[in-house]
């Protein structure tokens, strides 16, 4: 099923960010949990934070929590599995979905 042109938009903002490809292909690789992945990447707690809500709202990632042997409280997150194929066609089927400016999720 090939994306609309919401999703394909909301999709390619949300990895334009280079924090936030950097966060997907870090998850790639194995779940974390928050403060963990700051100290793989080198930002903020804070900062990750924020990226993290952006990707989750792009259904690009997910979180779970889950508590630890000690009974605190651990956000993990890990990939979704997703797959965008982008070429003319894709983007030309995409566009057939436009949603009217002024519309909710029009991004206009």
């Amino acid at each position: 099923m090939s994306p609309t042109r919401d999703e394909l938009v909301r999709v390619l903002a949300t990895l334009a960010n280079p924090h936030r490809v950097r966060v997907v292909a870090t998850l790639a690789r194995q779940r974390y949990y928050v403060s963990e992945l700051a100290r793989e990447l080198g930002i903020s707690r804070a900062l990750l934070q924020v990226h993290l809500r952006k990707l989750e709202a792009a259904g690009l990632v997910t979180a779970q929590l889950e508590l630890s042997e000690d009974g605190k409280a651990m956000k993990f997150y890990e990939v979704t599995p997703f797959a965008y194929e982008l070429t003319p066609r894709s983007i030309a089927a995409a566009a057939e979905t436009l949603s009217e400016p002024g519309q909710k999720g029009s991004g206009e």
